[in-house]
């Protein structure tokens, strides 16, 4: 964008759908979301949308995405949603801000650092192991749920990775996190015009997970506070003894541990579920993952030197992370006025960053809605810019645990691929479901057959 440009633009209003539209727009917000950011994306970089009493600024770009999540962050704090969310993350890594959420990021950095990242690679590849094992009980039979086996999955690698401990035992944690997910999606869509002390269905489950979990992180704590060591809940059990008044240690602690829970298992659950659902209707690009599996790895788990050489299965996980964004939304909220693509952006408004959008921009992807990973070849990323690409979001509040995330996802799918075929079963619709994270809806049913049984 030229400064020419930029100077016209100024001071201007983003262009967007008329508010006689907004009923129809309302039902979108409802029923599909991610057609209304579609919809949003279809009038330009910059759009501004009005729902109901909501104005919302969504900005499509590059250099939008650029300059409020990294050059201009700190006038951008979290927006729509954070109401919602602090009901369950309260003060989490996630929801705070400023000072607190410095000390935050200080506090649990360094268990990311690359060094303790590649040590938890054999904890990976073990756990992936074990849903190799589970998932082979099933070769030849009736279809199993994915996402509940990736939820498992991805909950054990993150108990012994980060936190040292047995997750195994807590088996309501996903169906927990599942109710409140449910529970901040209808509150936001409503724009909490629904009072919270109804006792609805979907509000009498959120209270009880929202319950469940705090006392499953309780508990934790509990057993761990005669543990010491560098893992997560060491530092945030250390942390909390620092604090001078003890309840705002056992608060943050509960808070910082729910979050953890959450991000930590959620996204890269969503990012594998829809991973073996591609590569099923994509067989070709899954026998050059069981290729490559057997090229680099052989018969061996692989360790984290192998990360670097499994490249094809790499870029498979990076268009995947295009086309299904595990953070499909980045809401933000203007602290003071500014001024973004030289459109005018009011203190107070809500600014949209859309990760599932931004990765199907015509201007910096061809043929955007197609599964190819070749676009992640080295020679093919050259000209895009950084900011086209966002699934671990951008800026100072980069997601913390990106390298295991990527880590995780490659190393399952090269070794599910090498020993197992899994095949979506036929006729069932996977939809998108954006809420915190973009997961199937439903449930993913597969059937599993081994790499060596022929198809009837």
């Amino acid at each position: 964008m030229t400064a020419d440009l930029v100077a016209d633009q100024a001071h201007r209003t983003p262009p967007g759908p008329s508010r006689a539209r907004m009923f129809s727009l309302l039902r979108k917000l409802v029923g599909d979301r991610l057609a209304l950011m579609s919809e949003a994306a279809d009038h330009g970089d910059a759009v501004k949308v009005s729902i109901g009493p909501k104005t919302l600024y969504v900005f499509n770009h590059p250099d939008h995405a650029k300059h409020v999540l990294a050059d201009n962050s700190a006038n951008y704090h979290k927006g729509i949603g954070l109401k919602q969310a602090k009901r369950v993350l309260g003060d989490g890594l996630l929801t705070s801000e400023g000072a607190l959420w410095r000390e935050q990021r200080r506090v649990i950095q360094p268990v990311f650092q690359h060094k303790r990242v590649a040590a938890q690679a054999a904890v990976v590849a073990d756990e992936a192991a074990k849903l190799i094992g589970r998932l082979r009980a099933h070769a030849g039979g009736d279809p199993v749920n994915l996402l509940d086996e990736m939820t498992g999955l991805t909950l054990g690698v993150l108990g012994r990775s980060l936190l040292e401990t047995d997750l195994t035992a807590f088996d309501t944690i996903g169906h927990s996190f599942e109710a409140v997910q449910d529970q901040a999606m209808f509150e936001m869509v409503t724009l909490g015009m629904v009072p919270t002390w109804l006792p609805l269905p979907k509000q009498v489950r959120f209270r009880k997970a929202r319950d469940q979990l705090n006392q499953i992180v309780d508990r934790l704590v509990a057993e761990h506070r005669s543990v010491t060591g560098e893992d997560v809940l060491s530092r945030l059990i250390a942390s909390a003894k620092a604090e001078t008044d003890p309840r705002t240690g056992v608060r943050r602690t509960r808070d910082e541990l729910i979050t953890l829970l959450l991000a930590g298992h959620e996204t890269t659950a969503s990012t594998l579920g829809w991973t073996c659902h591609l590569l099923s209707q994509h067989p070709e690009a899954a026998e050059r993952i069981r290729a490559e599996a057997v090229a680099v790895l052989g018969d061996r788990q692989p360790e984290y030197a192998d990360l670097r050489k499994l490249t094809y299965t790499t870029m498979v996980v990076q268009e995947v992370m295009r086309l299904y964004p595990p953070v499909w939304i980045l809401p933000r909220e203007a602290q003071a006025a500014d001024t973004v693509g030289g459109y005018e952006v009011p203190a107070g408004s809500d600014v949209l960053i859309c990760p599932y959008t931004l990765h199907r921009h015509p201007d910096f992807w061809v043929d955007p809605e197609r599964f190819d990973p070749e676009r992640f070849a080295a020679a093919d990323t050259g000209d895009r810019p950084r900011y086209a690409y966002l699934p671990f979001g951008a800026g100072p509040r980069f997601c913390v645990g990106s390298n295991l995330g990527m880590m995780e996802a490659v190393f399952v799918t090269a070794m599910l691929s090498r020993e197992l075929k899994l095949s979506t079963v036929a006729g069932y619709e996977v939809v998108a479901e954006p809420m915190l994270s973009l997961r199937i809806r439903g449930g993913l049913p597969m059937t599993v057959r081994t790499v060596s049984e022929k198809e009837d």
